[in-house]
């Protein structure tokens, strides 16, 4: 029988990850992040890498990999995700993909190849982000493409620009233009299923823990590395607003306070994201009952 992946789904601050691990020492399994940026060296706090204490003693895949100086692809992230998939299966065991980005989960899992690429339309958008902002060209993609905007956080440019590239050479929509899903591999995904006001103090407290951990020390290290800079890397959630307190722009209170709102807003798009994927096996979020859960449904299907 052909291998499987089990891939965990869901928003942000929903405990994925911590699922994913304890799933891990039940079914013999390896994780694999589908966050890409987890997937960059020195931003854990911000991302809720997972220490070397909280893995127990689980291998984990696609942590930092590349500095934040790389301009990490979709594809590029997609074939190392592979690779990293068709890794554990050689060693028979259970790859556990965990995300929160549709677009990533589904570039990995499925036989998908994202639309091809205009240098001139690309340099023409990458000079407007410099000169407008992102907030200025997602209020753009908004417009032309709702469905791609709604998807997509205000302050990530490069996905901005390349939605608003793949609508300029294709002539449609981004998310219209990706194709029907058709599974690469054999797939149990499990969503973790989470009412509003639960997450919304999920990640409150995740915010304000971040802050405890040092997330205003870690940017302001980062940008020692050359974050402001780093064409992929700034656009997480949260660092964007360090970097403006840190410029003096707002205060750091302003700063948590964005933080928290931005994330909020990205939870909703990705519950919006998944819900309609009709494969996801939904089981409901009780800390209590979780882990036996989605153990029942991924030996079950």
């Amino acid at each position: 029988m052909t291998p499987r992946v089990l891939a965990i789904v869901g928003p942000t601050a929903a405990g994925k990850t911590r699922l994913a691990i304890e799933v891990a020492t039940r079914v013999g399994g390896e994780v694999i992040s589908l966050d890409s940026m987890q997937a960059y060296q020195g931003m854990n706090i911000g991302t809720a890498t997972p220490s070397m204490e909280e893995r127990a003693g689980v291998a984990h895949h696609m942590f930092d990999v590349w500095p934040i100086s790389h301009p990490l692809t979709v594809v590029e992230f997609r074939d190392a995700a592979r690779a990293a998939i068709e890794d554990v299966w050689g060693r028979g065991g259970v790859p556990i993909a965990v995300g929160g980005s549709g677009l990533y989960v589904r570039v990995v899992l499925e036989n998908l190849d994202p639309p091809g690429t205009d240098t001139d339309v690309r340099a023409a958008l990458e000079d407007r982000l410099a000169e407008s902002g992102p907030r200025a060209l997602h209020e753009e993609l908004g417009r032309i493409d709702p469905a791609a905007a709604a998807v997509i956080n205000p302050m990530n440019g490069r996905r901005i620009v390349r939605a608003l590239e793949v609508n300029a050479i294709t002539g449609g929509p981004f998310q219209a233009n990706l194709p029907e899903p058709h599974d690469r591999y054999r797939t149990t995904r499990v969503g973790i299923a989470i009412d509003r006001t639960s997450l919304d103090a999920r990640i409150e407290a995740r915010v304000d823990d971040m802050w405890r951990r040092g997330m205003v020390d870690e940017v302001r290290s980062l940008l020692a590395q050359g974050l402001a800079e780093a064409p992929t890397a700034r656009a997480a959630l949260g660092y964007g607003p360090v970097m403006d307190s840190l410029a003096g722009e707002i205060s750091e209170e302003q700063a948590r306070m964005q933080t928290s709102a931005d994330t909020k807003k990205f939870a909703r798009r990705q519950q919006r994201w998944f819900a309609a994927d009709s494969r996801i096996h939904w089981v409901e979020f009780d800390e209590s009952s979780l882990v036996d859960d989605v153990v029942s449904v991924a030996t079950r299907t």
